[in-house]
């Protein structure tokens, strides 16, 4: 699957991931009116303005970008309709041939992992039948419990050529209060940067990379740029771009001399960008060519950071 992401990123000259983490606050009150019209002011209206939000935001941007990253919270928030609504964002991606990445962030002990790579990147069975229940072509995992979380992923990814993106270095202010102790004089995070090279191996697709990447923050370039020495295989998926604070040159230490290595994630800086000043002209009717706008700034912003490095 990380060569199917990687061949998205060339055709598409972009390594771009727009998140899919809608909320209600900032779905124009048409959409929204139009859901509780059909469905009530109930979990089921709330869960239908996040589709319809969805597809508009996907139909205006998906010829610009390689994948999508749906969080899966933002749906469970509204209990099982959430669920479903989840579940049909992603099988509307995957129809637009978009690169699907489930930030479910799973981890537990090994036949806990097990259901949830399952669940998320393989199938069940069900008597004689075999089901896909969500469908995604990667999911972030959570690396706390140890190999025995992350392995079981790595299975699924085998047998069902699927990736994941392992948590070495998040980008929340507080990250560090586990991620940056000290372990035999050095960061937690380098460490399990290490073991994200361990769990890849046997794992490389014809590129080079393997289907065990790493999700390190965009509001951390010192720290990239020594884990991306330290994982040269590893592609790296960089949230906190945009609206935590990351810039395109920010981004430079992620990449590989290849020009290949990262994808970068933005999330309410693509999808609430008509609230925004700069793309105020657009309209609350036009949030989609406002999504769009914001990603092809996000575009040239990345592409001229990287041809000045």
């Amino acid at each position: 699957m990380i060569d199917r992401l990687i061949q998205k990123i060339k055709e598409t000259g972009t390594p771009i991931v727009v998140g899919l983490d809608p909320q209600l606050g900032f779905i124009p009150d048409s959409v929204k009116s139009a859901a509780f019209r059909e469905y009530g002011e109930t979990l089921e209206g709330a869960a239908e303005a996040l589709l319809r939000f969805n597809m508009e935001i996907v139909d205006a941007v998906h010829d610009l970008i390689p994948a999508v990253k749906p969080q899966i919270a933002m749906y469970e928030r509204y209990g099982l309709p959430g669920l479903q609504a989840f579940y049909r964002t992603v099988e509307y991606c995957r129809d637009r041939d978009l690169v699907v990445i489930g930030d479910v962030k799973r981890g537990d002990i090994g036949s806990t992992s097990a259901a949830y790579a399952d669940a998320h990147l393989g199938s069940v069975a069900v008597g004689e039948q075999r089901f896909v229940p969500f469908g995604e072509d990667f999911a972030t995992v959570n690396p706390y419990l140890g190999s025995d979380g992350v392995l079981p992923f790595v299975k699924v990814c085998k047998e069902e050529d699927r990736g994941i993106f392992v948590l070495v270095k998040t980008s929340n202010p507080s990250s560090g209060e586990f991620q940056d102790r000290l372990i035999d004089g050095r960061p937690l995070y380098e460490w399990v940067g290490e073991k994200v090279n361990e769990w890849g191996e046997g794992t490389e697709g014809r590129y080079g990379y393997t289907e065990v990447g790493a999700v390190v923050g965009a509001t951390y370039p010192e720290m990239g740029a020594v884990l991306r020495k330290l994982m040269p295989k590893a592609y790296i998926l960089v949230p906190g771009y945009g609206a935590q604070g990351g810039t395109g040159r920010d981004l430079v230490p992620f990449f590989n001399a290849d020009g290949l290595g990262a994808v970068v994630n933005s999330s309410r800086g693509i999808l609430a960008a008509w609230t925004k000043e700069t793309y105020a002209s657009y309209g609350e009717n036009g949030f989609g060519a406002a999504a769009r706008a914001a990603v092809l700034d996000m575009k040239k912003d990345i592409e001229g950071a990287l041809a000045e490095a």
